[in-house]
């Protein structure tokens, strides 16, 4: 599993303005008063800089990433991290002593089931809350709306379950996946919504993440996807683009909710 600098540059704007800003302050508040956060599939550090602003200066990061390149970057600028590749394969080697948060971003949707269960065998050891954002739903939307839209998506959704490296994903069933797991473990789990929603400024980003959709449909069998992708392209000027997402706190037993969270249900979205 590898991402482009480019991509992650690209979508670190939308994944910045679609994470829930209540969860985001939970789970700062979970971090405590000296955090050290252990980021997984960290990439260039984008959760660094989303949480960055939310938890003390003093906050110490650990980027776990297997690639070498990707930790340069975000280790480069970002003085308090320090780099550790890992193959997340390895989760005995995770370097979880004296954190406070585990935190992940875009990931959970490339996991199995099998890897997220022993995952969480390890959180319940430490003790440890677990904060996950941009969990793929399988809900996309385009306006104005194309005759093979739904089929793409269906399409596309069939490819996020094939193996990206830990057994078969969990694709757009992770985030509810993982709320079962933790709540099996004794934790508390608030879900909330965090959809892109993508406009004509955005073009940069739809071009490959269209690319991209087209691509794994293609993969899955529409035999449709190149002409849906050169008419989606077309289109980008004068519509938008909604991908659905879900964020996640997973809390241990005995630790209450953040008062910034409590506003929250557990299947997401505000209780008003």
């Amino acid at each position: 599993m590898g991402f482009a600098p480019q991509w992650l540059a690209l979508r670190e704007p939308a994944d910045r303005a679609a994470r829930d800003d209540g969860l985001l302050a939970g789970a700062a508040r979970l971090a405590g008063a000296a955090p050290v956060i252990v980021d997984l599939g960290a990439g260039t550090g984008a959760s660094l800089r989303a949480l960055g602003g939310h938890v003390p200066d003093v906050a110490r990061w650990r980027l776990v990433d297997n690639d070498a390149a990707l930790l340069a970057l975000a280790v480069a600028n970002h003085p308090n991290a320090q780099a550790c590749q890992l193959d997340l394969n390895h989760l005995a080697d995770l370097p979880l002593d004296g954190a406070t948060l585990v935190s992940a971003s875009a990931l959970l949707d490339l996991l199995s089931e099998r890897w997220l269960r022993a995952f969480v065998d390890i959180l319940v050891r430490h003790q440890l809350p677990f904060y996950a954002v941009l969990s793929y739903d399988g809900v996309m939307h385009w306006q104005p709306e194309l005759p093979d839209d739904a089929g793409i998506t269906a399409a596309f959704n069939r490819d996020q379950c094939t193996d990206k490296g830990f057994g078969p994903a969990l694709g757009p069933d992770a985030a509810a996946v993982a709320k079962a797991v933790f709540e099996q473990a004794g934790y508390h789990v608030l879900l909330a919504p965090s959809p892109w929603v993508l406009h004509a400024c955005d073009a940069p980003l739809q071009v490959q993440l269209l690319d991209g959709i087209a691509g794994a449909a293609a993969r899955a069998g529409h035999s449709a996807a190149p002409e849906w992708n050169s008419a989606r392209q077309g289109l980008i000027a004068q519509g938008t683009c909604t991908i659905g997402h879900l964020d996640l706190l997973a809390m241990p037993a005995g630790r209450p909710a953040p008062p910034d969270a409590q506003g929250f249900d557990a299947v997401g979205g505000r209780n008003g």
